[in-house]
């Protein structure tokens, strides 16, 4: 039995998931399928946009929640950053890894005020409240000082334009062997150019349909 298979975390995850199914948001209306692809790669406009889909959870699915934590329990993670909490379905995974993995810092950031209300009501449900920091704001200002020293595992499921910028705010501080896992990284080709690159830095390959799986090289 681990943190992630038993109460209250197993039954507050399924619950959790439909919720996030059934949810809606009107703004979805207002953008055409070009309009939305292209507010995906904006670098200025993400704050009103990802702001107008508030409602939507944007979560990730169950097999990469079960990814994440297990990426961290294997690595024997102890500092997690993770960029882009919405209402913490993939929070709760990663800190659920550090209460296994003995305890140990969550920090994650999510710039909508009423998502990091919820965030901290389902972290307080699974018991997970007190590994986890959430800073509430822009990642690029909130990520951007106070960070630990020594990084284990980063998380990129924000804004998909921001992802190069966010990992250049965090890269100083991941170890070698430090993991970066980017969900939906097909929507930031320039993030991914950097991460495969002979000369960027990390070992990267494509895993299952919409993870992009990095490793920090020394």
């Amino acid at each position: 039995m681990t943190t992630l298979t038993a109460t209250p975390l197993a039954p507050l995850l399924t619950r959790l998931f439909k919720e996030a199914a059934a949810a809606t948001s009107p703004a979805l209306a207002r953008y055409s399928s070009e309009e939305r692809a292209r507010l995906l790669g904006s670098k200025t406009e993400y704050l009103d946009f990802y702001g107008s889909l508030k409602d939507l959870w944007l979560a990730v699915s169950p097999e990469t929640g079960t990814l994440l934590y297990m990426l961290a329990r294997s690595t024997g993670a102890r500092i997690i950053v993770e960029f882009g909490t919405s209402f913490g379905i993939s929070t709760l995974y990663l800190a659920a890894a550090l209460r296994d993995n003995g305890g140990g810092r969550l920090i994650t950031t999510e710039f909508e005020p009423s998502k990091v209300v919820r965030a901290k009501a389902n972290l307080a449900d699974g018991g997970l409240l007190d590994l986890v920091e959430i800073r509430e704001g822009d990642a690029l200002e909130t990520l951007s000082k106070d960070l630990p020293d020594r990084i284990d595992l980063l998380l990129l499921d924000g804004a998909k334009a921001l992802y190069p910028e966010i990992l250049s705010l965090v890269e100083s501080r991941l170890r070698p062997g430090a993991l970066v896992i980017a969900d939906n990284a097909d929507f930031s080709p320039e993030y991914l150019e950097r991460v495969r690159s002979p000369a960027g830095g990390y070992m990267s390959t494509p895993f299952g349909d919409d993870v992009e799986l990095s490793m920090r090289l020394g």
